[in-house]
C-alpha cells in the first residue's frame, strides 16, 4: 500500500563517506548520512543520465553525480548544477531503533532519458 514506510537499512549500514544503494524498490534509492547525522534519501538515478548517485560525492547536503557532475540537494533533490535540469525525488526518512525507514513519494520519478519505469 503507498504511503506505508518500509525498512532499508540499518543506521550502521550507512557512512558518511558514501551513499548506501537500495535496489529492492523501482526505481532505486540513494540513501546519505551526513555528518551531522540526519538521513536523507533520493532517487537513485540522476535524473540526465543513468548514474547512480550512491556512487557519487557528498558534500555538506549536496551529492555529485559521478558521471557528468550534476549537483542535487539532498534536502529538496533540486539540481544544484547543469547538466541535469528536474530535480531528483526525495523521500522521508526516518530512524526507528537503529533501523532506516522510508517513506516513499507518491510524485512520478523524473527518470533519465532512455530509462523505463520499473
Amino acid at each position: 500500500m503507498a504511503g506505508d514506510p518500509i525498512k532499508v537499512c540499518e543506521i550502521s549500514d550507512l557512512s558518511t563517506d558514501k551513499g548506501y544503494r537500495v535496489t529492492s524498490v523501482a526505481p532505486p534509492l540513494a540513501v546519505f548520512l551526513t555528518v551531522d547525522g540526519a538521513v536523507h534519501v533520493l532517487d537513485d538515478s540522476c535524473t540526465h543520465q543513468d548514474a547512480a548517485l550512491s556512487d557519487g560525492w557528498v558534500d555538506d547536503c549536496i551529492v555529485e553525480c559521478p558521471l557528468h557532475m550534476s549537483r542535487f540537494d539532498l534536502r529538496t533533490g533540486m539540481v544544484d548544477a547543469p547538466p541535469a535540469a528536474l530535480p531528483v525525488r526525495v523521500h522521508k526518512a526516518k530512524v526507528v531503533n537503529s533501523e532506516v525507514w522510508v517513506t516513499l513519494s507518491e510524485e512520478a520519478p523524473n527518470l533519465p532519458p532512455g530509462t523505463a519505469p520499473s
